[in-house]
């Protein structure tokens, strides 16, 4: 999953950045509202965490604009401005949460992860392929009654499998919701972290359909 945070304050945003990426989100982070912009024209994000205050163009602004265009990516207003008028206006211009500092960090994560479920429409948080089960907010896996102990990555990788059980995803698009701008990306990466995940949930958990990605569920047999 991949999140563009954008927050002018050097100190607040390095601190959520790095609160984000510990919770398995790779994470875009910007600091004025036309670097925002450009961001949300370039790539798809799963949410959005928006500061109000910006240089550039106001979050407001840009908030506006993005839904003018028609982008409905979640997004989670994170502000200072905590009356009941700017929260009601950060909402109508939409806004799909509201947020104000200071905040608990438990609490946005939580709130982004509901955002992301609304998103991909799910309602439970737990995401199942038969006796296989991740758990987002414990930051989890079980293969039935046994723990898996899964790197960062693999753990990223499943979940972006689980929550998309049935697409073939290509390498380009895991890649990508994997990995934030200046992440270093190995020509082999993905290919590794479908290895290793076959090796510790079984060889047909995760099928490769060839020429074009990645897809959950085992090889149907041919009749």
């Amino acid at each position: 999953m991949r999140v563009l945070l954008i927050e002018d304050d050097e100190l607040l945003g390095d601190g959520v950045r790095a609160g984000i990426e510990q919770a398995g989100f790779a994470v875009d982070w910007v600091r004025d509202g036309r670097e925002a912009e450009t961001a949300l024209e370039l790539t798809t994000y799963d949410a959005v965490v928006l500061d109000l205050g910006l240089p550039g163009i106001g979050g407001l602004e840009l908030l506006a604009r993005r839904r003018a265009a028609h982008d409905s990516t979640p997004v989670l207003i994170l502000t200072a401005r905590d009356t009941v008028a700017d929260r009601i206006g950060g909402l109508d211009r939409g806004a799909d949460d509201y947020l104000v500092k200071p905040f608990d960090l438990g609490e946005l994560l939580a709130r982004l992860r509901a955002l992301v479920r609304r998103g991909t429409g799910r309602a439970a948080p737990e995401l199942r392929d038969g006796d296989l089960t991740l758990d987002p907010v414990a930051h989890a896996v079980t293969l039935g009654d046994r723990p898996v102990e899964l790197s960062p990555r693999e753990f990223a990788l499943l979940h972006e499998l689980l929550a998309h059980s049935g697409e073939v995803l290509s390498r380009g698009r895991l890649e990508e919701r994997l990995y934030g701008w200046g992440d270093e990306i190995a020509s082999n990466a993905i290919e590794v972290h479908v290895h290793n995940l076959r090796r510790k949930l079984g060889t047909e958990r995760i099928r490769t359909v060839r020429g074009a990605g990645y897809a959950l569920g085992k090889r149907e047999t041919p009749p």
